[in-house]
């Protein structure tokens, strides 16, 4: 499908996103506003990257699973990507195409903070690989859940489970894609709104529902 194409059909459905650190709760929060959406008879799809679909969940896999082999960040970018370009033409567009609303776990602004800000990959190709395995699409609303890393690293021991691949990440590495964070959401401060992770969790949901509220009357 032509890349133009893609970006004129971004009006039939609403494409919200949710970023953060590892352990920020992002998670948590997208299943609470699915829940109130639901709710509310608002039509909508939860996924996630990477993943989304049989093939791209193969490929998230690949990238997060702990292995004794070493992945380049060049390799490890590339998968990402691949992962993206069958999600958003499998999963994602047609999802917006049929005029449902679509919450996504993590895109484009991930890659950005992880691989070019944090593995020091070179930004304009990790952006023009985003454009071009995402076609062009651009959320509507980006929701930052911002955390000190010592406090996303400190739940995630706290969940008893096994940490993957990018968990395992030193606390620098994880410093490192915060600050990436913040840099896109200073760029672009209409897309992107900051939220207050350290805080309790009712009151980051009521932040969530304040905002999602304000732009699309949710």
């Amino acid at each position: 499908m032509p890349l133009l194409r893609l970006r004129r059909v971004l009006t039939k459905g609403i494409f919200v996103t949710f970023e953060g650190i590892e352990g920020s709760g992002k998670t948590t929060q997208i299943r609470r506003l699915s829940v109130h959406l639901a709710a509310k008879g608002v039509l909508h799809l939860v996924t996630r990257e990477p993943g989304g679909t049989p093939l791209s969940d193969q490929i998230r896999g690949l990238v997060l699973v702990p292995r004794e082999e070493t992945v380049f960040p060049e390799a490890e970018l590339l998968l990402y990507e691949a992962a993206r370009a069958q999600h958003v033409r499998g999963l994602i567009l047609p999802a917006l195409l049929s005029g449902r609303a679509v919450l996504c776990d993590r895109f484009c602004d991930a890659t950005t903070a992880y691989q070019a800000h944090a593995r020091g990959l070179d930004a304009s190709l990790v952006e023009r690989l985003n454009r071009f395995a995402a076609g062009g699409l651009v959320p509507g609303l980006t929701l930052l859940f911002d955390l000190p890393p010592e406090e996303g690293i400190a739940r995630i021991k706290g969940r008893g489970n096994a940490a993957d691949r990018l968990e395992r990440e030193s606390l620098d590495f994880h410093r490192a894609v915060r600050e990436g964070y913040l840099r896109l959401a200073g760029r672009d401060p209409d897309r992107v709104v900051r939220i207050d992770a350290a805080a309790p969790e009712e009151e980051v949901f009521r932040s969530v529902l304040r905002t999602v509220a304000q732009r699309f009357g949710w």
